[in-house]
């Protein structure tokens, strides 16, 4: 599949089996969730464009480089919230801007309840954040969000997906780059990715 990147690092692949375990407390759970968001935007990152800027070292001039386009987080309300502290730390500029879905459980279509994205773009690059990526369908619906209020570059990360989910992503948004931990088999009779690590929502807020 085109515009996908599973991420093969061995840190992500040792937090990831940690997330799945189902006797990680949830205190736990959360630090992991930030640890592994930071090395896939740190993944999802590489190709930011850079400027030229000039500074002063201690001994002399150096000529080197910033970032020139503005980055916004999208954090799919809830369970994407705990994934922005791991991004926020190596983006601390970054702009943060929620959305909510949830999933309607008899459909499994995605309904909007939360959206304040001022009139304008503010940011020129958006990560839309979510742990897990499995009918696809509040991704979809984010990335339509998105592009309606005129942002032209858009990222989606997730720590799981399915391919079902990859498969509706790509089929509506071909040229959105999906980054994440790692791709699993497949979607249950409820729409659970399988194996999954449970309801990454519930596991990080206690919810359970």
């Amino acid at each position: 599949m085109e515009n996908l990147f599973p991420s093969s690092h061995p840190l992500i692949a040792h937090k990831l089996t940690r997330l799945r375990d189902k006797g990680t407390d949830p205190k736990k759970f959360r630090e992991l969730v930030r640890e592994i968001s930071a090395l896939l935007a740190y993944e999802a990152t590489a190709d930011l464009l850079l400027q030229p800027r000039q500074v002063e070292t201690p001994l002399a001039i150096f000529n080197g480089s910033e970032l020139m386009e503005k980055i916004g987080l999208v954090p799919i309300l809830r369970a994407g919230l705990g994934m922005v502290e791991g991004v926020w730390n190596l983006m601390p500029s970054a702009e943060v801007w929620h959305i909510g879905l949830f999933r309607d459980e008899r459909t499994l279509k995605p309904v909007q309840y939360y959206n304040k994205l001022p009139i304008e773009p503010t940011v020129t690059v958006c990560l839309v954040l979510d742990p897990m990526l499995a009918t696809g369908g509040s991704a979809v619906a984010t990335i339509d969000i998105l592009k309606r209020w005129g942002v032209s570059k858009i990222k989606f990360v997730g720590l799981i997906g399915a391919p079902e989910g990859i498969e509706l992503v790509q089929k509506n948004h071909p040229e959105v780059p999906i980054h994440l931990a790692a791709i699993d088999e497949r979607l249950n009779e409820k729409g659970y990715i399988l194996p999954g690590l449970g309801d990454a929502g519930d596991r990080q807020f206690g919810t359970g």
